[in-house]
């Protein structure tokens, strides 16, 4: 039986990447998009639901399927009001796992950051790691989150800081080995591919993943 994919965040690198390899892949018959904006030129298997994502209970009657990929995030840079970055990266995760628990979704996967941790000092990370709890809290059958490094791809937006810091990664990058490789930068082709392989997996896998591990699951058929 075929299946049906919903995607938050699909207007961003990694989530625009996934909805590629959904269109293309038989096993999904429709994929819903939750965002801000229309994306133009889908085919009829993509539906599109246009609103306010930080009101995405507004939603509850068309959030249904059978997997979910979270791939929404922002920046200091981008989002300097502490509030409202905690409303887009810890509120529209959590809203999402919450809708997908209601409505009977057993697969969610959201993408979180290395360095996630609830008693982080750090507001970023203290910010990811309570999203990750409050998503765990959820006891949705299927969670998978993961946590990648500084992610490399093309995107539309200029990030001047977070291209030095690619390119620097880059140059010292062959040092990270061991422990280490989790440092490593990650493409976001490698995140999209292995979010797919993780929701169509049968096996047992971790809940939280690094980017190491996010890696080798990309590699996986």
């Amino acid at each position: 039986m075929k299946k049906t994919a919903i995607i938050l965040g699909a207007s961003g690198l990694t989530g625009g990447l996934l909805l590629k390899k959904l269109i293309v892949d038989d096993r999904y018959e429709s994929i819903k998009l939750f965002s801000r904006s229309s994306i133009k030129g889908l085919p009829n298997k993509v539906k599109q639901f246009i609103g306010d994502l930080l009101e995405l209970e507004q939603f509850k009657n068309d959030f249904t399927g059978d997997e979910v990929y979270c791939c929404i995030g922002t920046t200091a840079k981008k989002t300097p009001d502490k509030s409202l970055y905690r409303d887009i990266d810890y509120g529209i995760p959590v809203a999402a796992a919450k809708l997908a628990n209601a409505n009977g979704i057993s697969t969610f996967l959201v993408i979180s950051a290395m360095g996630a941790n609830k008693k982080s000092s750090v507001f970023y990370n203290r910010t990811k790691g309570e999203m990750e709890q409050e998503v765990l809290n959820q006891a949705i059958p299927k969670t998978s989150i993961l946590r990648p490094s500084l992610i490399g791809g093309e995107r539309n937006e200029q990030r001047l800081l977070e291209k030095i810091g690619l390119v620097v990664l880059k140059v010292i990058q062959p040092l990270f080995i061991g422990p280490l490789k989790k440092y490593r930068i990650i493409n976001a082709d490698s995140i999209a591919q292995a979010m797919l392989n993780l929701a169509n997996t049968t096996s047992n896998t971790d809940v939280i993943i690094t980017s190491n591990d996010i890696e080798q699951l990309a590699k996986t058929t």
